[in-house]
Parts: C-alpha cells; sequence; structure tokens
C-alpha cells in the first residue's frame, strides 16, 4: 500500500511538478480558446449549408460533415502536422493542432446544430417570413435561437470532448497538460504528476458534466 501510494500519489512530487502543471494547463486552454469559437462558427455554417436547396451547395457539406466526424481526431492531427508539409505547408504544432481539432469539431458541432434547425417546426419559418423578415433574417433572428437552445446540452456534452481531446495534442509535443504532466513522470520516474494532471481535468471538467445533466433534466421536463 505504501508503495502505491509513494508512486501514483506522492504529495512532495506533485507540488514539484505544479509549475510545468500548471504551464500545461494554459497551453490546454489556449487550444479550447481558439478551437471552441472556431468549431462552434464553423459548425454553423456547416449546418447551413448543409441545409441549402441547391444540391451543389447542400452535398459537399454533407460529405464535410461526415467525413470529418469518421476520420479519427488522432489521424487526423498526424495527417495535418506531417502530410502537409509535403505540400509546402510547414504548419507549428499549435496550428497543426489547432486546424486538425476545428475542421473535427465543426462537423460534430455542425451535425448537433443541423438536428436543432429540423427541430424548429416549418411554421415559425412561415410566420416569421409573414412578418416581413427575410430568409436570413428568420434563421439569425428566429430559427438559430430556438434551436440553440433545443440542442445547447448536446453543444456543451461537444465542448467537454474538446477539452478532453486536447491530450492528443502531447502526440505532437505541443506542450498540453497531458505532456507537461509526462515530462515531470519521465524525470521523476513517478506517476503522481500523471495523476495531478487527471484531477485538474476532473476539477475543469466536472461542472459541466454537471451542467449538461441538469439541462438535459429540464428540457426533458
Amino acid at each position: 500500500m505504501d508503495a502505491l501510494l509513494d508512486q501514483f500519489f506522492n504529495v512532495t512530487i506533485m507540488t514539484q511538478a505544479w509549475p510545468m502543471l500548471l504551464r500545461g494547463l494554459a497551453m490546454t486552454a489556449l487550444i479550447c480558446l481558439i478551437v471552441i469559437p472556431l468549431g462552434l462558427l464553423a459548425g454553423i455554417a456547416a449546418a447551413l449549408l448543409s441545409l441549402a436547396e441547391r444540391r451543389a451547395i447542400r452535398w459537399p457539406a454533407i460529405a464535410f460533415v461526415d467525413f470529418f466526424r469518421a476520420v479519427p481526431p488522432l489521424v487526423l492531427l498526424i495527417f495535418v502536422y506531417s502530410g502537409l508539409p509535403f505540400a509546402g505547408i510547414r504548419p507549428s504544432p499549435l496550428q497543426a493542432v489547432a486546424i486538425a481539432f476545428v475542421l473535427n469539431n465543426a462537423a460534430y458541432y455542425g451535425e448537433i446544430y443541423r438536428a436543432g434547425i429540423l427541430s424548429i417546426g416549418k411554421g415559425q419559418f412561415e410566420a416569421a417570413r409573414s412578418t416581413g423578415l427575410t430568409a436570413a433574417q428568420t434563421m439569425a433572428h428566429v430559427v438559430l435561437p430556438q434551436a440553440v437552445r433545443n440542442v445547447l446540452p448536446d453543444l456543451i456534452s461537444n465542448t467537454v470532448e474538446v477539452v478532453k481531446l486536447t491530450s492528443l495534442a502531447s502526440v505532437v509535443s505541443l506542450a498540453e497538460l497531458l505532456y507537461q504532466a509526462d515530462m515531470a513522470r519521465s524525470v521523476t520516474y513517478n506517476a503522481s504528476p500523471i495523476v495531478a494532471a487527471a484531477g485538474l481535468y476532473l476539477v475543469i471538467l466536472w461542472p459541466l458534466v454537471r451542467l449538461v445533466s441538469r439541462m438535459e433534466r429540464r428540457i426533458a421536463a
């Protein structure tokens, strides 16, 4: 038991690794600040294009959503980071992570938005248009606000997944939280920094998970 505690819950080593973990947490936060807003905006665009009447617009948007939902984010990240240099584009680790994760999450957010828009009855469209609103105004001021409200738990749930997804950035040596924890582990030959990093993820994500559950119950009621 003492050996287990010393290997995984060594407070002294956790304290020594704390500055590295905080630097990694700051990088994780930066990734989220880039990926989440861009993913949300790109997701709206993907959803609207996938619902367009013209097939020439709708089909490529649907293909985009299906493709980037099907490709594992780790494979996509490795392809962006290691494949783009062959095309003359050399992204930094942060740029590669941002590109891969935005594409991945734009597809997921887009599908969530699309489901929300389809949940709004056609009567809402017709009533808004009868008041003189254009199609764009109807979508922006009437449909989208209601659609977002209907799928808000799913949007937050996907955002939780984005935070967990940042741990894959360590594959391209981006010094996010897991990377820094693993570096501390390799120096100390002790797994306590990994446990501390897991605790930080739990502190960050637990309130969001509970919020999603609460909102799902309220919407169901």
